[in-house]
């Protein structure tokens, strides 16, 4: 039987969280980043970038302060 359930972790929407390198990033924002190597971002559960910051215990800080449901993504 192949009958699909739903997951529902919560009622939230979803934001990934995953480590990504400066060296990644376009060269406007590396700029901005002078010294900074590793950097989580935060994306929404479509794909679309959020936010980036240094500190991974910020970024599920961050998603949640804005009503997401933080999950990691390697």
């Amino acid at each position: 039987m192949n009958t699909k359930f739903p997951i529902t972790l919560s009622d939230r929407p979803i934001a990934y969280v995953r480590p990504i390198k400066a060296s990644e990033l376009p060269d406007e924002i590396r700029e901005q980043l002078p010294g900074v190597t590793d950097l989580y971002a935060i994306h929404h559960e479509e794909g679309e970038r959020l936010a980036l910051v240094t500190n991974r215990a910020m970024a599920f800080v961050m998603a949640r302060q804005n009503d997401f449901y933080p999950v990691s993504v390697h």
